[in-house]
C-alpha cells in the first residue's frame, strides 16, 4: 500500500489538533512528524526527507501560503513535495490562492478525518507512481534497483558517489540540476566544487564520446540534465 512507508510533516499551531491528526494518521499506517509553526517545520526538513506535508493555514508569524511558497521555491529535495493545505477558511478564492501558490489539494475545516485520508492517499498514488527500473543510453544501462551499470551486459564499477549521483539524476531524469541541488540531494559529504569531477568520471563510463556527451549534457550556465533513452 502505498501510505505503508509515508513519511508526513504535520504543521499546525493547534496541539489538541495536531495530536488527533498525528494519532489518526500513525494508526492508519504512516509515519509522522509534527510541527507546532512554520519555523519549527524548516527546523525538521532539515533533518528529514518527507514524503507530503500538511501544513494549517492560519498560523502565527508564517501562514501555511509563506510555507508553501517556500517549499516551492526552494531546493530541489524539497521542491516537489505534494502538500495539502487545512483551514477554516472555506471560500473559493483562498482555496484558488492555496492552489496558485503551489498546494496540492486544500481541505477546509472542520472535517472528516477519513476525508483527509482519502485524499492523503490519492496525492501520494498520484506522485509515487513507480517509474522504469533501468535507465537505457545507449549500449549502456543503469539498473536502479541492482546498482548496477553496465555495457551490452558487461559490469562497470561504480564509486559510491558515481552511482548515488546517478540515481539523483535518475529521480529527475530530463530536468537541469545545479551544482547546489546535486549536493542537496546527495546523502553524504560532496563538495559544489568537485561535482564537475564527478560529471567528467561519469560520462567516461556512460558515453561513447565523453567530449561529445549525448547522455549527460552540460546546460550552459546552469548545471547538468541526463536525458536518457528510455
Amino acid at each position: 500500500m502505498t501510505t505503508a512507508k509515508s513519511h508526513i510533516l504535520l504543521v499546525d499551531d493547534d496541539e489538541r489538533l495536531r495530536d488527533l491528526l498525528r494519532k489518526f494518521l500513525v494508526e492508519n499506517g504512516f509515519f509522522v512528524s509534527t510541527a507546532r509553526d512554520a519555523a519549527h517545520a524548516r527546523e525538521l526538513m532539515n533533518l528529514f526527507i518527507f514524503d507530503l506535508m500538511i501544513f494549517d493555514v492560519m498560523m502565527p508569524e508564517e501562514d501555511g501560503f509563506s510555507l508553501t511558497e517556500f517549499i516551492r521555491s526552494g531546493p530541489m529535495r524539497l521542491k516537489d513535495t505534494p502538500i495539502l493545505l487545512l483551514t477554516a477558511m472555506g471560500e473559493t478564492e483562498d482555496k484558488i490562492t492555496g492552489l496558485s501558490r503551489g498546494a496540492d489539494d486544500y481541505l477546509s475545516k472542520p472535517f472528516d478525518p477519513r476525508e483527509l485520508l482519502l485524499r492523503l492517499q490519492a496525492i501520494l498514488k498520484r506522485t509515487q507512481a513507480t517509474g522504469p527500473s533501468t535507465l537505457s543510453m545507449g549500449l549502456v544501462s543503469f539498473d536502479l534497483q541492482l546498482n548496477r551499470l553496465t555495457r551490452e551486459g558487461t559490469p562497470i564499477a561504480l564509486t559510491t558517489v558515481e552511482s548515488s549521483l546517478l540515481k539523483i539524476f535518475a529521480r529527475h531524469r530530463g530536468r537541469t540540476l545545479t551544482r547546489d541541488d546535486l549536493v542537496a540531494e546527495y546523502e553524504g559529504e560532496l563538495n559544489p566544487r568537485t561535482v564537475d569531477v564527478q560529471m567528467t568520471r561519469l560520462r567516461r563510463k556512460i558515453e561513447e564520446d565523453p567530449k561529445i556527451p549525448r547522455y549527460l549534457q552540460t546546460v550552459r550556465g546552469k548545471g547538468y540534465v541526463l536525458i536518457p533513452d528510455a
